[in-house]
């Protein structure tokens, strides 16, 4: 039996980057974002079913995000069919990695792991947090988005004091170095505690 460890966190607080360091510790990585980019991708299935319910939501065989962004756009109801149509592939996709990986601890790198009610799975969560002034900055230097679009993203996510205070671990990202030693910490804690099991 794997010990389940869902890691989560706000935008741009290092939790793609934490990941990294837990599959570099011999964890298995299940990532909700790279399961989401499977499922719309050619051959995915989701492309399917979406085509079903939002035709328009398609382009050369796979689903377009930013087709998907004007549907919501335009109708906010649109969200909850599309939720209804790849929630439960993700989950799936999560329930066969979970079947089928072989390591003694598995990670699972979900952003929105307590807003979709995913941490009762876990049997611990870890939460990547960094001070707001350098969230900001990371993110915005990615590129991609404005800082309206980022605050809006901030209303939508749970505030990062109560994903704090849920957690069981807390990964303070302030320099690799220090979030490499608080990785081996965690491991080092979950792997002890499986041995006393």
């Amino acid at each position: 039996m794997s010990f389940c460890l869902g890691l989560t966190g706000s935008i741009g607080m290092g939790k793609s980057t934490t990941a990294k360091m837990f599959a570099a510790r011999e964890c298995a990585v299940w990532d909700a974002d790279a399961a989401v980019h499977r499922l719309y991708g050619k051959g995915g299935a989701a492309v399917q079913p979406m085509q079903s319910v939002f035709p328009e939501a398609i382009a050369n065989g796979e689903i377009s995000r930013a087709r998907l962004k004007q549907i919501i756009g335009q109708d906010p109801e649109a969200l909850k069919r599309i939720e209804a149509i790849v929630h439960p592939l993700v989950a799936q996709d999560r329930a066969e990695f979970r079947a089928s990986a072989q390591s003694d601890i598995l990670v699972f790198d979900i952003p929105l792991l307590f807003e979709t009610g995913g941490d009762a799975e876990m049997d611990a969560v870890a939460c990547v947090s960094v001070d707001a002034e350098t969230q900001q900055e990371r993110v915005l230097a990615r590129g991609s988005m404005t800082f309206e679009q980022f605050r809006h993203i901030l209303q939508k996510q749970m505030p990062i004091e109560q994903k704090i205070a849920r957690s069981d671990y807390v990964i303070e990202t302030d320099t690799l170095e220090h979030a490499e030693a608080q990785v081996a910490q965690v491991l080092a804690d979950i792997r002890s505690k499986l041995a006393d099991a």
